[in-house]
């Protein structure tokens, strides 16, 4: 019944929209002017400067505004004006709606424009007890944001170096694919998810215990030892030696449609073990001393729970199936965790100021704060559409090539806007075009991964769109 009522919600609160949406969809997108920088519109005056606040930018748990709100990108440095607030209201009443019936606990929502934060909110919970606020500082698994935000990092930077070639196979860099059907499959291949390997195997299944269905004795222990120290949960350890049966499944799995577009982590699974073996590097220290480091993150890494930071994570499924307990600073992904929370394709937690970081390092052409971490040149070459098949540049995804075919993006997004979403509930979107960035994180997964309304709402998509109208883009 609480869903039907949600529906039916959802569906009151988009036809009170109803010009918004019906407009969009009669007439061609229109991006409106960028506010010019001559003028300068009221609002709170720090370091004399004047800022523009509105009920989109009230902010909590947050020190100096200015910090707060600059992202330093390459704009006019004045933040840009919401030319719609009735779509921000809207956003608004659309996510607590959301929050309220049961599409995820909470989420952290954070859009810019130009380097300057023109709105960031923090809704809900950490679970539905409501004992816990979200709060600036919550971590969120970012699950498949992790491909982007760590792993294509890594590439693109060993890419401009010269150390890893997009047409070069794979048996270059990993001896141990060697004899398989894997030695000649593409970096580019890889990062495009066109080699032709599975979309993912639950390699989870086969160390369960077929009579009780709970962890073998012989492969899982609750302490950690000479044999057991690689944590998939708290108090759950695997057998350290089990990567190793991961790998040869990995290598025997049948390469299916080779050449065709099926997403896949095992893709990232490589190309994780490509960046360790040319940087010399494991992925978590390269991309915490090339990038997370010099940018001052925070609150980006993989297995907060070393940290500390256990409880500053929103907890995401209650796990009954694999290590039957709930899942909170420890990646959600089941064969990352096998691996020990770090892998090429999931174990990042961040939050959305960091990841806003991220991007606007990324749209601002490789630069952040006058350190250049990428190339330009590098940044067009990964970024762009690569890919006559699918709408997929190299690790990044993108808006389908066609307006009105649904995708992961709105349809407001230029076309050289890329990005990435999560399957915890999260995506991270970057539109050089517009000056757009969009962070969404979110625990939908929580308090079971059944729950699939994010997607069957378009949450994700439609919360991006509401901030492309308080621009003024579309109509």
């Amino acid at each position: 019944m609480q869903r039907i009522l949600f529906y039916l919600l959802s569906f009151c609160l988009l036809f009170s929209n109803a010009p918004v949406f019906a407009q969009k969809t009669k007439h061609k997108t229109t991006h409106a002017k960028r506010v010019s920088s001559k003028k300068k519109p009221k609002g709170k005056k720090t370091k004399g400067k004047t800022k523009l606040v509105t009920d989109a930018t009230t902010l909590s748990d947050v020190g100096d505004f200015e910090e707060a709100h600059t992202l330093y990108g390459n704009g006019s440095g004045n933040a840009a004006a919401i030319v719609n607030p009735e779509a921000i209201n809207t956003l608004n009443i659309f996510i607590n709606n959301c929050v309220n019936q049961g599409v995820f606990p909470g989420c952290q929502i954070l859009a810019a424009k130009d380097g300057e934060i023109i709105y960031k909110k923090n809704f809900g919970y950490f679970t539905y007890d409501k004992s816990q606020p979200v709060t600036d500082s919550t971590l969120y698994d970012i699950a498949s944001v992790t491909k982007v935000a760590a792993t294509t990092l890594a590439v693109m930077k060993l890419y401009e170096e010269g150390k890893i070639n997009l047409s070069s196979y794979l048996k270059n860099y990993l001896p141990f694919t060697i004899g398989t059907d894997k030695e000649n499959l593409t970096i580019r291949e890889l990062l495009l998810h066109q080699a032709g390997l599975k979309a993912w195997i639950p390699f989870y299944k086969t160390t369960l215990d077929t009579a009780t269905g709970g962890p073998r004795k012989d492969l899982y222990h609750i302490s950690a030892d000479t044999l057991f120290r690689t944590p998939v949960a708290a108090n759950d350890f695997i057998l350290n030696t089990y990567r190793d049966t991961i790998w040869k499944e990995i290598l025997a799995s049948p390469l299916e449609n080779k050449g065709r577009y099926v997403y896949s982590d095992l893709d990232f699974y490589f190309l994780q073990k490509v960046a360790e073996a040319v940087s010399g590097k494991p992925l978590a220290q390269y991309v915490y001393e090339n990038f997370y480091q010099p940018l001052g993150l925070k609150y980006t890494m993989f297995n907060p729970w070393r940290k500390g930071l256990t409880k500053q994570c929103a907890p995401t499924e209650n796990d009954q199936y694999f290590r039957f307990q709930l899942i909170q600073g420890y990646v959600h992904d089941p064969g990352t965790a096998m691996l020990g929370g770090i892998a090429g394709h999931a174990g990042i937690f961040s939050n959305s100021k960091d990841m806003a970081v991220i991007l606007q390092m990324l749209i601002n052409g490789g630069t952040y704060k006058g350190r250049r971490y990428l190339k330009t040149s590098t940044l067009q070459t990964f970024t762009g559409f690569n890919s006559d098949i699918s709408r997929r540049a190299l690790g990044f995804d993108k808006p389908n090539k066609s307006k009105g075919d649904g995708g992961p993006a709105s349809d407001l997004c230029s076309k050289t806007t890329f990005g990435h979403q999560g399957f915890t509930g999260t995506c991270a979107w970057a539109d050089p075009e517009t000056g757009i960035t969009f962070i969404f994180l979110s625990n939908r997964v929580n308090p079971t991964a059944d729950n699939n309304l994010i997607n069957t709402l378009g949450v994700r998509t439609k919360a991006q769109t509401y901030i492309y109208q308080a621009l003024g883009y579309g109509k």
